[in-house]
């Protein structure tokens, strides 16, 4: 069923390398004349857009040889800090054709670390989309280093898409969508229900053709938004007015369905994941109260059994099964040296209370 208005009033749109660039790794520029006005016009009609753009490294391809000895990282360092200010001027500049204005973000992992940085962040976002400017986002390659590196692309949008509160989340490839692979004929899957888990039916088991994140990322990222409450799609960018489609409800690509929204603070807790500060290990006892579908429970010192590494109070920490099962994130209502000192005994307060839990989804 096709909608006049927007089924969506804020989204990120998520653009692959292979979208805006050709089989000579530089920039399309209709592509980009596409997607912006596409953009444009969505703007228009009172759509907030967040941008997150791959195709620095390709773009920098376009403009460097290099020259001497250079290691892979260095290589992929030049190309991609001199490749940004011509990506960032091709977005620019169409914007700009139509009275629009863009912002650059760049970001890398670290910058989703602590509680300052994020809210910072999103406060940066709400005051570019307030004032009609799309803020496009890209990884700071130049400095990202291997363990501050995000899986891709895929992986950033997602956790800006989960920051903003967005109501979808578009992620753009080169490909229609997500297709059965178990039949004679591969066919287009229109909607994925968000209790589905396990996904590699739909992946095909060989090596990704989508650079850093293969479908199988992309599948695991819809799924934990689709678990915050956000509508993920994956769809070709290079449909014509494929993001029109969307926005008006036609059935295009691959429609991840949400869950009920989560509150934020569960959010950024949920988005941590790997890049919490120390853990602590609870007893069977404990997990079966904290997963319990009918109430709702907090982390009690009495069910900790053990606390690994070092935090301090308002620190995201891993909640552990005792053989090493993640069974939650959330946030330290005291440090580590406290939490040790607490930890067997009854009739004290929680470690974790239930408002910054968020209970991975087994």
């Amino acid at each position: 069923m096709t909608h006049k208005h927007p089924v969506y009033k804020k989204i990120v749109v998520k653009v692959g390398t292979n979208v805006i660039t050709g089989k000579d790794g530089k920039l399309d520029p209709d592509i980009l004349d596409s997607l912006t006005g596409q953009i444009a016009a969505l703007a228009g009609k009172g759509v907030e857009v967040i941008l997150v753009s791959s195709g620095a490294v390709g773009a920098g391809r376009g403009m460097v040889t290099i020259s001497g000895a250079l290691s892979p990282v260095e290589t992929r360092q030049v190309l991609a800090a001199t490749g940004q200010i011509r990506l960032i001027n091709a977005y620019s500049d169409r914007f700009s054709k139509h009275d629009m204005l863009s912002a650059q973000i760049l970001v890398t992992k670290g910058d989703f670390r602590d509680r300052q940085h994020y809210l910072n962040m999103r406060t940066c976002f709400n005051a570019l989309l307030q004032q009609k400017i799309v803020p496009i986002v890209n990884e700071n390659d130049a400095v990202a280093v291997t363990e501050l590196m995000f899986t891709d692309n895929d992986e950033l949008s997602g956790l800006i898409a989960s920051m903003m509160q967005v109501d979808a989340h578009i992620i753009l490839s080169n490909v229609d969508g997500l297709f059965d692979m178990q039949g004679e004929t591969k066919k287009l899957i229109s909607e994925v229900d968000p209790s589905s888990k396990h996904f590699s039916q739909y992946i095909r088991p060989t090596k990704s053709e989508f650079g850093r994140g293969g479908m199988l990322t992309k599948c695991n990222i819809a799924h934990k938004l689709s678990q915050l409450g956000i509508t993920v799609h994956i769809a070709n960018g290079m449909q014509p007015h494929i993001l029109e489609s969307i926005i008006h409800g036609e059935p295009v690509g691959t429609r991840f369905l949400p869950q009920k929204s989560k509150h934020g603070i569960k959010r950024w807790i949920a988005g941590s994941e790997g890049l919490e500060k120390g853990a602590v290990v609870i007893n069977e006892g404990a997990i079966q109260a904290l997963i319990a579908p009918d109430h709702a429970s907090s982390l009690l010192p009495v069910g900790i059994t053990a606390v690994e590494g070092t935090f301090s109070k308002g620190d995201v920490i891993r909640v552990c099964a005792e053989n090493g099962t993640v069974i939650a994130y959330g946030m330290a209502t005291c440090g580590h040296e406290k939490a040790r000192s607490v930890m067997g005994h009854k009739g004290q307060k929680p470690v974790i209370h239930y408002d910054y839990l968020y209970i991975v989804p087994a």
